[in-house]
């Protein structure tokens, strides 16, 4: 997967050099169709950090000076590397006959009340050692990196219990420590209530608030904590709760909400002033308004929908309209979506939630970004941000997610370093 490092990098040649040239802030509204491109452009990579993104007459100016190895972009758009800000990353196996029992007719509930769903995820990590684990999550990553993804939020919650979901996330730490890719870790402990703990409820929260989240806050193993308010998940007092004590121990709050039902969690998250607010399908209009006035980033996973076989999308087009921050995602896992290719996500955003293709982009990237609080560094080709770039063999950023289910990612670059790469012009 490591194609290989140099000091210096110039891309030089695109047909479209997509910058997001902006504010470390929320794209909204307008500002989601802003891709600042540059034709005939060129980007100078030095030391892992972007050093300049101009015309590539210009640019190749500097990297003369610095020797800069050279890569042709002829024909080809550069951009960004997807962040993916919503994932399952870790869990063991797949939920196969659950997804054939979604085929004939069964609900996400009753796939779940037949002994499938989050509680088998939750068993077959149980019954995994922590090595195998994280080996099926690096080869994950591996897929990841060759769509063009460069950042990945990964979530425990497949745990269930203390000691499992601190398997989850040594997983994580783990592969933090080896992978090419940045991985940003988030404990979801509060995923579903486990079978031993039927009729108990208050006892697993009380030992996710007292034994868990200190544990998690003390090792470092997370930045943030979810919680999955909805229909047969967890209430807005239950989430709030828990949401408090990770708030105390220094984790950042986030929130599954409104997948199956309105449930209040659009407007605990604003609350809570958590880093998103992910699904939303069946956010209103008053929770939009709400929305547009907050600094919570609206989190699409289009792919768990289309998965499902699901009628409604979540409201993009009214909370991009209304001054939402909107943000795209794959919700990779194995029983709702597995897909980690956010170009697909793309086309699914384009296809079901008619948004336009520059939205899309700048929802999985500089959106994203915000909602990991990495914009600051990740999200846009701008001087002293990290090299995380990707050239896609495309010539005109539509034509991404237009070819739906394609890989059209050619090379993919990490902090500088070229982490995968079917290039085939070298200068």
């Amino acid at each position: 997967m490591h194609a290989g490092k140099v000091p210096s990098l110039l891309l030089k040649n695109a047909r479209q050099v997509l910058t997001l040239a902006g504010p470390s802030e929320p794209r909204r509204g307008r500002a989601l169709q802003e891709l600042g491109i540059i034709r005939g452009g060129g980007v100078l990579i030095q030391g892992g950090k972007i050093a300049a993104a101009g015309s590539s007459r210009t640019v190749e100016a500097r990297a003369r000076a610095l020797k800069a190895e050279a890569i042709d972009c002829r024909g080809c758009v550069v951009m960004p590397g997807f962040v993916d800000s919503h994932t399952h990353l870790v869990f063991a196996g797949a939920r196969l006959d659950d997804f054939e029992r979604k085929i004939q007719g069964k609900s996400y509930e009753q796939i779940a009340r037949a002994g499938g769903g989050i509680q088998l995820s939750a068993r077959q990590v149980s019954e995994t050692k922590l090595g195998a684990l994280a080996a099926q999550a690096d080869a994950f990553l591996n897929r990841m990196a060759l769509h063009g993804t460069t950042t990945v939020e990964a979530k425990s919650g497949y745990g269930l219990d203390v000691a499992n979901e601190l398997k989850q996330l040594e997983a994580l730490a783990m592969l933090r420590r080896r992978a090419a890719l940045e991985i940003v870790p988030t404990l979801l402990a509060a995923h579903a209530l486990p079978g031993k703990f039927s009729g108990r409820r208050e006892k697993y929260l009380r030992t996710v608030e007292v034994e868990l989240i200190p544990r998690v806050a003390k090792r470092k193993l997370a930045e943030f904590a979810d919680c999955f308010c909805d229909r047969e998940a967890f209430t807005v007092a239950e989430c709030r709760s828990v949401l408090a004590t990770a708030r105390r121990f220094g984790l950042v709050p986030r929130i599954h909400t409104g997948q199956f039902a309105r449930a209040g969690g659009i407007r605990l998250a604003i609350e809570v002033a958590a880093a998103s607010a992910d699904h939303l399908d069946h956010a209103t209009t008053p929770d939009i308004r709400a929305l547009a006035r907050s600094n919570v980033t609206a989190t699409l996973v289009p792919g768990a929908n289309f998965h499902l076989g699901l009628d409604r999308f979540p409201p993009a087009r009214r909370m991009i309209d209304a001054g939402v921050a909107v943000a795209l995602a794959t919700d990779f896992n194995p029983g709702t979506s597995p897909t980690l290719n956010m170009q697909f996500v793309l086309s699914l955003a384009c296809a079901y939630l008619r948004m336009s293709p520059a939205e899309a982009i700048v929802a999985s990237t500089a959106n994203a970004a915000y909602s990991l609080r990495r914009s600051h560094r990740l999200g846009s080709l701008e001087p002293g941000k990290d090299a995380d770039v990707i050239v896609m063999d495309v010539d005109d950023y539509r034509a991404i997610p237009y070819y739906a289910g394609w890989n059209h990612c050619a090379m993919t670059i990490k902090r500088g370093q070229i982490v995968c790469s079917r290039m085939k012009h070298h200068a």
